[in-house]
């Protein structure tokens, strides 16, 4: 919620400027209102830069954030590696911007993606319009092939139909082709048979196949995740070659690695071909790097709040993992690919305030996004949003430097909320106070859902706060939901980016089952899974990882036979033992997640699944900084508890929170406040890339990394 650097201009990092280091490790996140770059050296050195984000064109920001950190004295030529997390294949879905798809599927099967799963989002809403369908439907070519549930051929596939589907394909000059025959997961002969046959009529348009991106069953779920994969693919793929080619004219060498939704990375020359597998790549980053800065702490449990200028992502990591699903919705249509589990909400500094027919003030979903953001910003925004009535409540204190040249106008927003206050019967300090308490209120309940709801005390979990505004509110949700404490990352606005460097390059592969669990299926299942691990292995070699840094993980999705629903259930170790163990551990699975279990019924695998790890960074923790550095002894930490003089740069009139008047709040800077300090409540903490609001009955210490720590006072 505070301001963006210029092209060329970045914010204020660690050690002397210009100081160079041999080489540097880059993460760039590309997000809805400011793109965020964040350079760190072998020594630990951080840079780091701040730009608007260009929806039109979000390389721009990308090439714009890289000259920022140039200018920040990181030479382009001595980047060694850099990790991205984007929105262009989510842009790409909500917005309709994809290819333009082919779909060729089983004769009888062509409308699988307009009966969907045959249920509908408002179950007693008559005139609901249906979702937008994946690809039209006279694009979709049936196809004279049929295998049975068991994988046998009952009709074969021709060389003369598959010739024939494909120049019926080809006559429709798709941008991409997708191809879901019924059964392939079990057998995928057919469609590569298909798949070659329209390679050869279309050179250069990709084709995707069910079975190689998809290999689960669930026939929608399965077609979707497709068509998505092939809509996304030129999208993906332009993006990257264009990107890729910026890269090269700064001057840097261009090992970009992307950053996928299940929390790991993937090669840029791959991702293109795996579109599907970006689709949460931006919230990702933020996720894997609040389980990393956790595990620097030895904290294990932790919810992460990413809230920036459009939307609020929240995630809650049992015991230091990401939880991770193995299907996604995007704007209606599934994915069938793993998934870190966060919900999202739209609550960001640019989220927009409104009185609605009934007399009811909303904040959100819509925002003012990246362009013309909120009024306060003086880029012509002319509705009301959070990030103005903080500016008119001074929580957000007008006058103080932001990044780059851009300054909040207080008058603006005043001028902006002046409407909203009107329709409300309110004065405009009343009506700002009114926005931001709402606005807490749908956070506590976005909270609530991943922790109350689950049956999960949230006072046992450590809130970490960042984004541009997350720390804005991190002292209001530490006192409504009583948490243990709220961890400030020291760049919390560039925390996203700097999540993006502690992530490892991740494959995952799946396998439909659907097979009663008896000693007989156990061989075949390690085999699978010793098999898998192997060509997994190897890929990753490819990719550069050394053999020592490679771990996989196992895990198998079981059910009693009978039901409808599954259980992820971890397999190790993983081998005979592992596999053999697998009933006993889902009866103890079940039984806590569901409170019941009949241990003598049979069970059921329906997937099987393998995730490879390869450890990329050198030790570069989340926020860009190494391990800890050794700490003060007793006597100079004791001296260095009050905030020294220079820390403290002003007193601004603040209207706190649900306080019926102003009061004077005095304004830190956190750049000058060191290890081992202690301030207490109320105080604003600015620095360039976010503020801190810290309540009355509250504290905030530092420590010798860097980070923030907002207590309740005891």
């Amino acid at each position: 919620m505070t301001g963006a650097s210029s092209a060329g201009s970045g914010l204020a990092g660690s050690g002397p400027a210009g100081a160079g280091a041999e080489s540097w490790i880059v993460g760039i996140d590309i997000g809805g209102t400011f793109t965020d770059a964040i350079a760190t050296g072998r020594d630990g050195r951080v840079r780091v830069a701040k730009v608007p984000s260009t929806p039109d064109d979000p390389g721009l920001a990308f090439e714009r954030a890289l000259l920022a950190l140039a200018e920040a004295g990181i030479s382009p030529g001595a980047i060694r590696m850099i990790f991205h997390g984007t929105t262009v294949a989510t842009n790409a879905l909500l917005t309709g911007r994809t290819a333009r798809v082919a779909l060729a599927t089983t004769a009888g099967f062509r409308d699988v993606l307009g009966y969907r799963n045959g249920s509908r989002p408002a179950v007693y809403d008559l005139t609901q319009p249906r979702p937008r369908q994946l690809v039209r439907r006279r694009d979709r070519i049936e196809v004279a092939e049929r295998l049975s549930g068991l994988g046998e051929v009952v009709i074969p596939l021709t060389e003369q139909e598959a010739d024939r589907v494909a120049a019926q394909i080809a006559a429709r000059s798709p941008e991409a082709v997708a191809v879901c025959l019924l059964f392939s997961y079990l057998d995928d002969a057919h469609e590569r048979m298909l798949g070659a046959a329209i390679a050869r009529r279309l050179p250069g348009v990709p084709v995707t196949l069910s079975s190689a991106v998809a290999r689960e069953f669930r026939e929608y779920p399965r077609t979707s995740t497709a068509v998505i994969n092939a809509a996304l693919r030129p999208v993906v793929g332009s993006y990257l070659l264009r990107l890729r080619s910026r890269v090269r004219a700064i001057g840097a060498p261009p090992r970009l690695q992307i950053m996928q939704s299940n929390g790991g990375c993937l090669p840029a020359d791959r991702a293109a071909e795996q579109a599907h597998r970006l689709v949460l790549s931006g919230p990702a980053a933020g996720v894997a790097g609040t389980a990393a800065l956790g595990a620097g702490y030895g904290l294990r449990q932790l919810i992460s709040l990413d809230m920036g200028g459009t939307s609020l992502d929240i995630c809650l990591i049992g015991d230091g993992v990401p939880p991770v699903t193995s299907r996604q919705d995007i704007d209606g249509s599934p994915i069938l690919a793993p998934s870190v589990d966060i919900v999202t909400v739209g609550a960001g500094g640019g989220s927009i305030a409104a009185v609605d027919r009934g007399g009811r003030l909303r904040v959100g979903p819509e925002s003012a996004g990246a362009r013309p953001g909120p009024a306060a910003y003086g880029h012509g925004g002319d509705r009301a949003t959070l990030t103005d009535a903080h500016v008119v409540a001074g929580t957000l204190p007008a006058g103080m430097p932001l990044a780059g040249s851009l300054a909040l106008d207080r008058d603006a927003a005043a001028a902006v909320l002046a409407p909203v206050a009107a329709d409300l019967g309110l004065s405009v300090p009343d009506a700002a106070d009114g926005i931001i308490r709402l606005a807490v209120a749908q956070m506590t309940a976005a909270l609530r859902q991943v922790s109350v709801q689950r049956g999960l005390d949230p006072r046992e979990y450590t809130l970490v706060a960042f984004g541009g505004a997350g720390p804005l509110h991190a002292g209001l949700l530490l006192r409504e939901m009583g948490f243990a404490s709220v961890l400030v990352p020291r760049f919390p606005g560039l925390f996203a980016a700097s999540g993006l460097t502690s992530t490892d390059v991740r494959i995952d592969e799946s396998r439909t089952v659907l097979a009663p669990l008896t000693p007989g299926l156990v061989p075949d299942l390690t085999s699978w899974y010793a098999a898998t691990g192997r060509r997994l292995s190897a890929q990753l070699r490819r990719d550069g990882i050394p053999a020592g840094q490679i771990r996989l993980v196992a895990s198998a999705d079981c059910r009693f036979v009978g039901q409808g629903y599954e259980l992820s259930v971890p397999v190790t170790p993983r081998g005979l033992a592992g596999v053999a163990a697998l009933a006993r551990r889902f009866v103890e699975q079940h039984r806590r997640t569901y409170g019941h279990a009949d241990a003598g019924q049979q069970v059921e695998v329906v997937n099987v699944r393998l995730s490879a790890f390869g450890a990329l960074a050198d030790g570069v923790g989340a926020d860009g900084v190494g391990p800890a550095a050794g700490g003060d002894d007793d006597q100079a930490r004791a001296a260095r508890r009050r905030p020294p003089a220079r820390s403290r740069i002003g007193r601004v009139s603040v209207r706190l929170p649900g306080a019926a008047a102003a009061r004077t709040v005095p304004v830190f800077d956190r750049e000058h406040l060191g290890g081992g300090v202690v301030l207490t409540g109320p105080a604003i903490v600015h620095q360039l890339d976010t503020t801190t609001l810290v309540l009355a009955g509250q504290r905030a210490r530092f420590d010798d990394r860097g980070s923030m720590w907002l207590e309740e006072g005891r």
